[in-house]
């Protein structure tokens, strides 16, 4: 016998969706002015969330997404897979969480997630005390999508300005602008309808969760792996204090479609020679890094389509298992 109403848990990581400001107005400066909102209290205050599912909050932070850390990540990871198992029958998973890094969270828990349930991370650009705000029915849209049957199987979801993304391609494109998570080579899944009607397009083809090969669980860190960006003029600094501080991998964040500045590339093959893993990304935000003769020479590692801070993200996974450069490659071909 099926039950009445989805049960959704909602866990709350804190971010402008959760943060009161000090006027209607205070739409630049809340961040630094403002209290935010435990999940709870969030939920207290946008009773319609509760029209599409039987909502469960669950208080994990409630910081800005500009001070998530690695190990917010893999503590995030754990929540997840605790409110899974204590919380059933669930029939999704939403996290409120900060634009500012909300693409790099959600393709984190995209690669390491074991939950067969649909995980949608919400943010909002506005406050909930803001004029216009998007914050409320954000939230109200990301219940819709983890209570719907539609939205399993898809990976973790993005769900900002009524548009379902999936987490290894959108990222944050405008600093203020409502419509600021694009997926730029491929679009959108799908979208949430005023109706609230959840209506899905498209599925994504690369492996995401739970099926993936990394596991996280227990861990208490993750490889330190570092982003250096190409400018005309660049040279060794950077990618030699990052070897002498202890990084395992570094991001080449190139030029278009896959160079570093000729200032570089000597100091990245030194950094391959003494076993740092090197990942050859594009600071373009679009297109795809082919792995050229060059590359595979110098035993670096081409992102594909990701940009750098989600190569990051692959790049730092893919060292809990391997460090043999073809072995990494094969991780970025896959996720």
């Amino acid at each position: 016998m099926s039950r009445a109403r989805p049960r959704v848990a909602i866990i709350g990581t804190g971010g402008s969706i959760s943060t009161v400001g000090r006027s209607a107005l205070d739409l630049a400066e809340y961040h630094e002015h403002g209290s935010r909102l435990e999940v709870d209290e969030l939920l207290a205050r946008v009773p319609e969330a509760g029209s599409a599912a039987e909502l469960i909050p669950v208080r994990f932070r409630a910081i800005g997404s500009s001070s998530i850390v690695p190990q917010d990540w893999l503590d995030l990871n754990e929540a997840v897979h605790r409110v899974a198992a204590e919380q059933r029958p669930l029939d999704g998973i939403v996290v409120t969480h900060g634009t500012a890094t909300l693409e790099e969270t959600a393709y984190f828990l995209n690669l390491t997630l074991k939950v067969d349930l649909p995980v949608v991370l919400v943010g909002a650009q506005r406050p909930p005390t803001g004029l216009s705000a998007d914050a409320h029915l954000n939230l109200v849209n990301a219940v819709r999508v983890a209570a719907a049957p539609s939205a399993r199987g898809l990976g973790v979801l993005v769900l900002l300005n009524d548009e379902i993304q999936a987490a290894r391609e959108v990222t944050k494109s405008s600093t203020h602008r409502l419509q600021t998570f694009r997926s730029p080579d491929v679009g959108v899944l799908g979208f949430v309808d005023p109706d609230g009607s959840v209506a899905l397009y498209r599925r994504p083809l690369q492996r995401h969760a739970p099926d993936t090969a990394f596991d996280v669980r227990g861990r208490r860190d993750l490889p330190q792996v570092d982003i250096v960006y190409s400018y005309p003029g660049a040279g060794p600094v950077a990618i030699d204090a990052l070897i002498a501080a202890g990084a395992r991998g570094i991001v080449s964040a190139g030029y278009a479609p896959g160079e570093t500045a000729p200032g570089e590339r000597p100091a990245l093959v030194e950094a391959r020679r003494r076993g740092v893993l090197v990942v050859q990304s594009c600071r373009a935000g679009s297109g795809r890094v082919l792995r050229r003769t060059r590359l595979r020479e110098q035993g670096f590692v081409a992102a594909d389509s990701l940009n750098p801070q989600k190569a990051r993200v692959l790049a730092m996974l893919a060292l809990t298992i391997t460090s043999d450069p073809e072995e990494v490659q094969r991780h970025f071909d896959a996720y």
